[in-house]
């Protein structure tokens, strides 16, 4: 019988942030032995291509769904990025981004059905991710700020992996307090408490 399932996306991928292991269908002691800068250049194009997959299901996608968006495919982070940008796109997102999170995992799903490479592929509509950081990134500081000065830890509301990595980021750029996340998805939530 043949395993076919990928990584979810609430998964390592995300959080971690851990690589694949081959590049190319080339293990890793294979791809160590090219130069530094062959390796940035077939990571960059493989991940390049990953992004080109997903921009091509995504787009067939909006053909199905009868909707406009322009599409963007990059690279940003070592990962491979699609940006969908256009108006009436709300409805792509859903509440609280859950759309935009079933969205990037059948992109992915697509990439690794090409690929044979499970993917940190990330999706964006319409600056949802980018706007939601900032958020975030509020939510982090004002957890930190709490700890600090009542030192007690601080219990956020459930989260998605994507919104949790955001969170994390900003809590381990601060002295003085850690973050762990606790709990079974849907309801996985991160804790902010005094550093030890």
């Amino acid at each position: 019988m043949t395993d076919t399932s990928t990584p979810r996306a609430d998964e390592s991928l995300d959080e971690e942030g851990t690589e694949p292991t081959a590049v190319n269908g080339e293990t890793e002691e294979a791809a160590e032995e090219s130069s530094p800068k062959e390796k940035k250049a077939v990571g960059e194009s493989e991940l390049f291509r990953q992004s080109e997959i997903a921009a091509d299901y995504v787009e067939g996608l909006l053909d199905i769904l009868d909707y406009d968006g322009d599409i963007d495919e990059l690279v940003s982070g070592g990962r491979p990025v699609v940006e969908v940008v256009g108006g009436r796109l709300q409805n792509l997102v859903g509440q609280r981004g859950a759309t935009l999170e079933a969205l990037q995992e059948l992109a992915r799903l697509a990439v690794f059905r090409q690929t044979g490479t499970p993917s940190r592929l990330l999706l964006d509509v319409g600056g949802y991710r980018a706007t939601r950081r900032k958020e975030l990134a509020a939510v982090a500081k004002n957890a930190v700020e709490k700890v600090k000065e009542y030192g007690e830890p601080v219990r956020l509301e459930p989260m998605s992996a994507f919104e949790r990595k955001c969170v994390h980021d900003v809590v381990n750029a601060m002295s003085g307090v850690e973050s762990e996340s606790e709990g079974v998805e849907p309801n996985r939530r991160i804790i902010v408490r005094p550093a030890d």
